[in-house]
């Protein structure tokens, strides 16, 4: 390696080691990020502040803002309302009940930043209203279920995630070759949807047991006011236009941003200038972005497909041993994700995956598959920004995150990726 490869290594090494350790807030590290890329002269600076380009970074931003008008007006509350008395049972309830209407929501909505901006106000509302206050182990759990499910549970639904996205533009792009959306979601949505829906509903019951102190009956609210009315209207537009992107072409992001900006204005949206300067959280938006140009300074370096060469002569890829082909490419997809989060995972291993196809007997779109079930178990918080952004929303301390993280990729590697090979293999994707 060159001087410079050198420096690009030791500088994600450290920023990844800093985020994944916590031993300095994530926006320092960030900050610390852009100044060593900058200085050292790493790479241009359109490739390394590349993340404000983004528009998972927008979506950010504007899902605070749209967050916030939903506390704001009492929509959240409504909300709440409608949804206590059908929840609120037991904790086992509510929490599976949060996980599918996450799934639910992903099936019509295609911005993972959006939903998170929608329902984590809801479901903290829908806390409250059953005794689940700030603290509470509880409140915890539903806080990380509506970000875990939201990231990891969208993976097995094509147009509903940024990682998604890049792959199918890295496919089509690389080989020529074109996802369906029904197939994709045959394949992917029985064991990476479903199942991993009820491991994660097992895994918050368990690592975040605690019970209801109320059951909320069927109230009749009082009426809608005139900002929430307004408010429901412009969320409609909003969500009616993110499910109709594949129509008109327009990116969510710029959906969001709009909708954000209405909220803002004087006199006739929903946020004060204070409000915005107070509540909304620049400090996620501000590591989303570095996540991204990281991601982007690893493909652009060469330090992504070195990583992944090396990694490629290591795998025991053969034929005649298909499940440990299978379980190999599964693990080459995971340690991607440490090196560039799930949003560049796609972009770096499809490139690779025809070496892939060679070594292990494997038809290209099954190798081009499998990567999906590395890059939808992050391990680390950090791995999904759609995660972080719900523990922000949440106020949900890291090593709570972290523990959830860990025990659910135990249980995708441990039991549900055999099934996923069977799953594969009965369908045809493997031969």
């Amino acid at each position: 390696m060159d001087i410079q490869l050198l420096l690009t290594a030791a500088v994600v090494a450290l920023t990844i080691g800093l985020w994944a350790t916590a031993k300095l807030p994530e926006y320092l590290t960030a900050l610390l990020f852009f100044a060593a890329a900058m200085l050292l002269q790493l790479a241009p600076p359109g490739l390394i502040f590349s993340g404000f380009a983004s528009g998972a970074f927008w979506l950010v931003l504007s899902g605070f803002v749209l967050g916030l008008a939903i506390q704001r007006t009492g929509l959240a509350d409504r909300c709440a309302r409608a949804l206590a008395s059908r929840l609120s049972g037991s904790y086992v309830r509510m929490v599976f009940g949060v996980i599918g209407l996450c799934y639910a929501l992903a099936l019509v909505m295609p911005s993972s930043m959006g939903r998170i901006a929608l329902l984590m106000p809801i479901v903290l509302a829908l806390a409250d209203r059953t005794g689940l206050v700030e603290g509470r182990r509880g409140r915890l759990g539903l806080a990380l279920a509506v970000g875990v499910a939201t990231f990891q549970l969208s993976c097995s639904i094509l147009p509903a995630n940024v990682p998604n996205l890049v792959m199918v533009g890295a496919i089509e792009s690389s080989y020529g070759l074109h996802l369906s959306y029904l197939s994709y979601l045959m394949l992917h949505g029985p064991v990476l949807g479903v199942l991993k829906a009820l491991a994660l509903g097992g895994c918050v019951c368990a690592l975040f047991a605690d019970r209801l102190d109320r059951r909320v009956e069927p109230e009749a609210g009082p009426p809608l006011s005139r900002d929430e009315k307004r408010l429901a209207l412009l969320l409609a537009i909003t969500v009616g236009l993110w499910v109709s992107d594949s129509l008109h072409g327009i990116s969510p992001a710029w959906i969001g941003l709009l909708a954000a900006c209405f909220c803002l204005l004087p006199r006739i949206g929903f946020v004060s200038a204070e409000e915005f300067g107070s509540k909304v959280n620049h400090r996620t938006a501000l590591y989303v972005a570095a996540i991204l140009g990281l991601a982007a300074l690893v493909g652009q370096s060469g330090l992504g497909r070195m990583i992944g060469d090396a990694l490629l002569a290591w795998l025991p890829l053969d034929p005649a041993t298909p499940l440990r082909s299978f379980l190999s490419i599964v693990g080459l997809s995971s340690v991607l994700n440490f090196v560039v989060t799930a949003n560049g995972v796609p972009a770096m291993f499809t490139p690779m995956a025809q070496s892939l196809v060679d070594a292990s007997g494997f038809p290209l779109l099954g190798v081009l598959m499998i990567q999906v079930i590395g890059f939808a178990t992050p391990l680390l918080p950090y791995q999904a920004p759609p995660i972080i952004v719900a523990m922000a929303l949440g106020k949900v301390p890291l090593r709570h995150a972290l523990r959830l993280c860990l025990a659910l990729a135990a249980l995708t590697f441990a039991l549900l990726v055999p099934l996923d090979y069977l799953w594969f293999s009965m369908l045809g994707w493997l031969s």
